[in-house]
């Protein structure tokens, strides 16, 4: 056994979530290794690409916490400003930084952006590296995980107190794990581009309801848009084929002329939408975190900051535990990370899904209903400031990383 590597805890998964895991336990003292099938740098990491991430003010004092929001802020726009409204209705509904003290409601930013700051981040951490290279089997134990790694076409052993899942929605370790999860399909999908408006965005985000699905405007540098257009399921290609014009015009159609007229598409991808949920976010000597552990409708722009949140708190339970010389792979240090996760992920998910299903009925009643809860959510200033606290990730108990400090 002279040749199997030991280590405190084994991140499976080195995209956002599980470098960002890394990032921050760097600075306690854990032992870490990471592993990833992908080299990990920013231009070849499938998780660092190009999409426009709506960062929540929560995120962006995790991101603080870890220390690389200097690095992410310089590209990130911030969102001063949510509009809400529905096409062909009158209810509207607005969010405001001012109104609740802060200086944005939250940030866009490229995933490939953070990605470059945490990878940065990485290469002057301790972290061990096994990249790129594959977990082919693990087994949990009482006191370890013993895992095999593929590297090169070589295997080697190595174990750990803890393994966490941050492999994404389609996970092998919750599926070897048998850890059941539950998919609903919307049947539509979402196509991300972005767009050059007639007029200044005014770092505004628009949410915007129509009958033919849901649409997101993100403010972005150089006054572009990030778009997220949400389309039935069947019509995908027939979108993906649109040229530029011509899916301008579909854009126009969905927001109208707030933003002037559209004159530039950037280019256009699509990935289906799914509700997934899963029985159990631990096992023994494994914790689940992002879309290994949930994924969500992009209607309110929560997934990826539902995932950063299992990370704080995932990440603090550890810290706690290390400090206080007991295992960070214990049962009872899990059950305080899915115990601390669980109302959060249970109010996003049904919040998400809630509204989801509920601005695409057609009824007419439930369509004046709609208009209703839009005019009542912006005459009532303790409703809106509830939701916009729920919007920018601050309710509930927050750990270190959540209050923006330190491990």
């Amino acid at each position: 056994m002279s040749d199997v590597k030991e280590f405190d805890l084994l991140i499976a998964g080195g995209g956002l979530a599980g470098t960002s895991i890394a990032c921050a336990l760097d600075s306690v003292g854990i032992s870490t290794a990471i592993i990833e099938s992908v080299a990990m740098d920013a231009s070849s990491q499938p998780s660092f690409d190009d999409r426009a991430i709506a960062l929540s003010w929560g995120s962006r004092r995790i991101f603080e916490g870890i220390g690389i929001w200097d690095a992410i802020t310089p590209t990130a726009t911030p969102i001063h400003h949510i509009h809400i409204s529905e096409k062909g209705r009158f209810g509207q509904a607005h969010l405001d930084a001012q109104e609740e003290s802060v200086e944005a409601l939250g940030y866009v930013a490229l995933a490939r952006d953070i990605g470059h700051a945490l990878h940065q981040r990485m290469l002057n951490s301790q972290v061990h590296r096994f990249c790129p290279a594959t977990l082919i089997d693990f087994k949990a134990a009482d006191e370890k995980v013993t895992a095999t790694i593929e590297a090169q076409g070589k295997t080697e052993t190595v174990t750990a107190k803890l393994l966490i899942a941050a492999d994404g929605k389609e996970s092998g370790i919750r599926q070897a794990l048998g850890i059941e999860s539950h998919e609903s399909a919307y049947n539509q999908a979402a196509i991300v581009s972005n767009l050059l408006p007639g007029k200044p965005h005014g770092n505004i985000a628009y949410e915007r309801f129509t009958t033919e699905g849901p649409l997101a405007l993100l403010p972005m540098t150089d006054n572009r848009f990030g778009v997220v257009l949400t389309v039935p399921q069947e019509q995908v290609e027939e979108y993906l084929a649109l040229d530029d014009a011509a899916f301008i015009e579909q854009v126009q159609k969905r927001i109208g002329f707030r933003c002037g007229r559209f004159r530039q598409a950037g280019k256009r991808a699509s990935y289906p939408l799914v509700l997934m949920r899963t029985e159990a976010i631990t096992a023994q000597r494994v914790a689940l975190v992002g879309n290994a552990a949930h994924a969500l409708h992009p209607i309110s722009g929560q997934g990826f900051n539902l995932g950063l949140r299992d990370i704080a708190a995932l990440v603090d339970v550890i810290t706690d535990a290390i400090r206080q010389d007991e295992d960070p792979g214990s049962k009872a240090v899990l059950q305080k990370y899915a115990e601390w996760r669980k109302q959060d992920v249970r109010s996003i998910t049904l919040a998400t899904d809630g509204l989801a299903r509920i601005f695409s009925n057609p009824l007419v009643g439930v369509g004046a209903g709609r208009s209703a809860g839009l005019v009542a959510t912006d005459l009532l200033p303790g409703l809106r400031h509830r939701i916009a606290k729920h919007a920018m990730g601050v309710l509930g108990k927050q750990p270190r990383l959540g209050r923006g400090l330190p491990l």
